[in-house]
């Protein structure tokens, strides 16, 4: 079973981005789970979401997990403990401006860990218009975990979001290729 624990502020889609990789796996015949936990229901509050994606049938329905992969949209929260529950096997992806080399002097914790940046929120907003990296952090997660090949995975992607305006479902799209291009 994989396991991956977002790390984001309300707003920033983290709960848009763990429901769309559900549906992406649902759809390929994955049994998933998604979910999230948050206090305040304030716009800007410190949040986690989780997802579980296995071949068979998941009955754990605790948020209780060692993640696979931690995902980290919001820059800020690199300097929260974003550690915990992982162990050496555990994947991070952080949506940060600073190279990875800055990311360990900043957060000397990461140096001891597999660490994958990504300009997340450049990316959103150059492509999207806002600064929400959910779907640049799917496209970051997709090339880092190899689950899909990128122009099937925005297939899947652009299909979801058939209910918005196509400005918005192209910029999405744009923004999860860049991001699956652009991951270090």
């Amino acid at each position: 079973m994989l396991e991956i624990r977002w790390h984001s502020r309300a707003g920033q889609g983290a709960v848009t981005g763990v429901k769309a990789l559900c549906d992406v796996m649902a759809q390929e015949g994955k049994h998933v789970q998604g979910f999230s936990v948050y206090g305040a229901e304030k716009r800007g509050a410190p949040m986690n979401a989780f997802n579980r994606i296995s071949e068979e049938e998941i009955i754990d329905h605790s948020k209780a997990m060692i993640p696979d992969y931690v995902l980290i949209i919001d820059p800020s929260l690199v300097y929260t403990d974003v550690f915990y529950d992982t162990n050496e096997d555990s994947k991070f992806i952080v949506t940060t401006h600073m190279s990875k080399e800055e990311l360990f002097e900043a957060v000397p914790e990461f140096k001891d860990r597999e660490v994958y940046v990504v300009d997340g929120m450049g990316i959103s907003t150059a492509e999207i218009g806002r600064a929400i990296p959910n779907t640049p952090m799917l496209g970051a997660f997709i090339s880092i975990s190899k689950l899909f090949g990128i122009d099937e995975f925005a297939g899947s992607m652009e299909k979801l979001l058939y209910k918005f305006p196509q400005p918005i479902i192209d910029g999405n799209v744009k923004a999860i290729k860049r991001a699956f291009a652009e991951v270090n």
